[in-house]
């Protein structure tokens, strides 16, 4: 279904969504896809409710200044997405059963001026590991086998990223250092010092879910550092986002030098200039139902 179709030069400003759906796991069947200027590829192809950093594939309650969800499925996003000539939204039902009722509200203005110059375009890419695959190394220090939340290539800033994680094993996941590879380098141009350091928790994210205006956990696993546990994160760079001229590939461990086998599911976030590269394929739907896997004996 085609929810937005028109002319520029303009810039949408906000998407509101909100559906019914008795399928479960139904927000990991609907894809969002988003397309500028008459491209062919999309600038944007992701799980509806990973958009929304729904990426467990369930409804919670969180806000950000950019995207933010009601626990009675109210979804928003107030990123702006510039269009030069031409915006296309759409909205794809891969599940089994049919969607009982979708509500959509989408506000755009139009300009009868062109584009500044050199306007980047709104990107956004869904990534899934399931599982990760555990390595055992004493160190990483080119990210060869990190989990990867994004790449890039032409110019633009790396705005931001949401994660949400689903323990196969026990104990505490989030010892992944960021790595951010800028313009072809090949030792990380940026590296943090862990996972909950860069979503700029501490402690393991504490006992409770948190939600602040560019960074917070909603889900915080209950306090439990368990198999089956789940976590969602997010951090958005609105203030210093991350800028490279060449390419960009964003990533992170998951774990000390990559040695946990969780379950990772992520939408990046980016303005780049067009053309942009082909967005990697989804995984069959089915493959997105988050599920345990055990890791190997």
């Amino acid at each position: 279904m085609t929810v937005l179709d028109t002319d520029g030069p303009g810039v949408v400003s906000h998407l509101w969504f909100t559906l019914n759906d008795r399928e479960p796991y139904f927000l990991k069947r609907v894809v969002l896809r988003m397309y500028w200027d008459g491209e062919k590829e999309p600038s944007v192809e992701t799980p509806l409710g990973d958009f929304f950093g729904l990426g467990l594939g369930t409804i919670y309650s969180w806000q950000s200044s950019v995207l933010s969800v009601r626990n009675n499925g109210a979804l928003n996003s107030f990123f702006a997405m510039p269009f030069a000539h031409h915006a296309r939204i759409t909205l794809t039902n891969e599940g089994h059963l049919p969607i009982q009722s979708l509500y959509y509200n989408i506000d755009y203005r139009l300009s009868a001026h062109p584009l500044p110059p050199g306007t980047l375009y709104f990107h956004a890419e869904y990534r899934q590991a399931q599982p990760n695959h555990a390595v055992q190394a004493a160190t990483n220090l080119d990210g060869a086998n990190n989990y990867v939340w994004m790449t890039a290539t032409g110019h633009g800033q790396f705005v931001g990223v949401t994660m949400s994680v689903l323990q196969n094993e026990n104990g505490w996941w989030g010892e992944g250092d960021d790595m951010f590879f800028i313009d072809g380098a090949s030792r990380p141009s940026i590296q943090g010092t862990g996972t909950e350091d860069y979503f700029l928790g501490a402690w393991d994210f504490g006992d409770a879910p948190f939600s602040y205006a560019t960074y917070g956990a909603p889900v915080a696993g209950q306090g439990h550092e368990l198999q089956g546990s789940r976590w969602s994160v997010y951090r958005f760079h609105l203030d210093q986002p991350i800028p490279f001229t060449k390419s960009m590939k964003a990533t992170i461990e998951h774990g000390t030098a990559n040695d946990r086998s969780d379950n990772f599911y992520s939408v990046a976030y980016w303005y780049q200039s067009e053309p942009h590269a082909p967005l990697p394929p989804l995984p069959p739907v089915e493959d997105r139902i988050p599920r345990i896997v055990p890791p190997a004996q």
